[in-house]
């Protein structure tokens, strides 16, 4: 573990942001494998780094973490409230048409497929509330893709990836949620976490970060 390649955006004495690679799990898995994380290379730098929210191992992008349980707490709870704003861009597979209106929104709640975990299914009975706001960034009758910028309204695990799979579009390179052709047309899940606004949690400044999507 080198924690010089983990790229440090913002520093202070509450908050650190990091913009995480593809292939990077975000906390520590099972099996000694998999201890090599984001939280641990950026524990190695900042003893009092943890952990306020995650990202999938195969999703890149911006992630926060607290310096010390006060902040910890106060950027938890700024998630649990749904005050934090996170956009990700996405490429799917297929001709996915704008919504009728600017943004769209898709309303299914998920489960955990405990037959088949990690993977997540939608569930109307037994699921989770979970929602997401999308909309086409690319014109889709130009080709077999479609760019879209995603809203998690919730944060369910593997959310994202799930309810564009419900519309019949999964992102490209999946290899949890798509098919064998749509896995096969990129090297990597094409998902990437690029906006966090969220206030300070000491002085209740507005922050706004942004990364350069890679794809």
């Amino acid at each position: 573990m080198d924690p010089a390649e983990l790229t440090l955006l913002y520093a202070d004495a509450a908050l650190l942001v990091f913009d995480k690679p593809p292939g990077l799990l975000s906390v520590p898995g099972r099996g000694e494998d998999k201890q090599d994380c984001l939280s641990a290379r950026a524990q190695a730098r900042h003893a009092d780094a943890l952990v306020v929210h995650r990202l999938d191992m195969a999703t890149s992008g911006l992630m926060l973490l607290a310096r010390g349980a006060a902040a910890q707490r106060s950027l938890s709870q700024a998630f649990a409230s749904r005050s934090v704003k996170k956009r990700y861009i996405a490429v799917v597979d297929g001709q996915l048409a704008p919504p009728p209106q600017a943004w769209g929104v898709i309303e299914l709640p998920i489960r955990v497929d405990w037959p088949n975990r990690p993977r997540r299914v939608i569930d109307a009975e037994h699921g989770q509330p979970s929602v997401t706001r999308w909309r086409a960034l690319s014109d889709p009758a130009l080709a077999a893709t479609t760019r879209v910028e995603l809203e998690p309204v919730t944060g369910r695990s593997h959310q994202l990836r799930v309810h564009l799979l419900a519309l019949g579009h999964p992102i490209v390179g999946d290899a949890l949620y798509a098919s064998a052709r749509v896995q096969a047309m990129a090297e990597r899940l094409l998902l990437h976490a690029c906006s966090l606004e969220f206030n300070h949690p000491l002085t209740a400044q507005p922050m706004h970060f942004a990364s350069t999507v890679p794809f």
